[in-house]
C-alpha cells in the first residue's frame, strides 16, 4: 500500500498551550487531496503499562480517583515516562511506587496508542512477574487503592462496565491471550 495517498503535509504549526504535562498544537496542513485544513492536537510524553501477575495467577489493579471523569476508577498500575527515562525504568518505578511490589522477570510486549485522533500518546506494555512485595512509595499527592483480580473478573467488569480505562482494557486482552496460551511468552 502507498501510504503517500494518506499523507498530509504540514504547513505551519503553533504551540496553543504549554502544560506541565500536556502540550496543545494546532496545525495547517495540506490533504493528499490539495486541500489545505486544520489538525488540533496534543502532544504527551509517554507512558507504561504494567500487567503485573502475582503467584496466584492474578492482576494487581489499583482503584484512584481520577479527576477529568470526576470519579474512580479500576486501571492496571501505569505511569508517564519521565524525560530521559528508559521505558522498562518508568515501569520498574510506576510498579514500586503505586504497589509497593518490585518484579524478577520484565518483558515488554508491544506499544498502544489510546486516542490517535488528537493526541501522540503512546503506552507502551509491559508484563511483570515473580513479584515480590516491598513497599509501596506513592508519588505526593498520589491516593490510590491496591487489590488483585482474576483476569476472568477482569474481563467480567469490562463487560460490566466497571472497568472503562482503555489501556487496562487493552492490557487484560495481552493478559487472556498470553495465560490462556494463545500468545506464546517466552520467559
Amino acid at each position: 500500500m502507498d501510504e503517500s495517498n494518506f499523507t498530509e503535509e504540514t504547513l505551519a504549526s503553533e504551540q496553543v498551550f504549554d502544560g506541565r504535562l500536556l502540550k496543545v498544537f494546532s496545525d495547517k496542513v495540506r490533504l493528499p487531496d490539495g486541500v489545505e485544513s486544520v489538525r488540533e492536537y496534543v502532544k504527551h510524553p509517554g507512558a507504561v503499562v504494567v500487567i503485573a501477575v502475582l503467584d496466584n495467577g492474578k492482576l494487581l489493579f489499583e482503584r484512584q480517583y481520577r479527576y477529568p471523569l470526576r470519579g474512580v476508577f479500576l486501571e492496571v498500575p501505569a505511569g508517564k515516562i519521565d524525560p530521559g527515562e528508559h521505558i522498562l525504568d518508568t515501569a520498574r518505578r510506576e510498579l514500586r511506587e503505586e504497589t509497593g511490589y518490585k518484579a524478577k522477570t520484565w518483558r515488554h510486549l508491544g506499544t498502544m496508542h489510546p486516542c490517535i485522533g488528537y493526541a501522540d500518546e503512546r503506552i507502551e506494555i509491559f508484563w511483570a512477574h515473580g513479584l515480590t512485595f516491598v513497599g509501596a512509595e506513592l508519588d505526593h499527592g498520589e491516593i490510590l487503592e491496591v487489590t488483585e483480580m482474576s483476569v476472568a473478573d477482569a474481563l467480567l467488569a469490562v463487560r460490566d462496565g466497571e472497568i472503562t480505562d482503555a489501556k487496562t482494557i487493552t492490557a487484560l486482552l495481552w493478559a487472556e491471550k498470553i495465560l490462556s496460551g494463545a500468545w506464546p511468552l517466552t520467559l
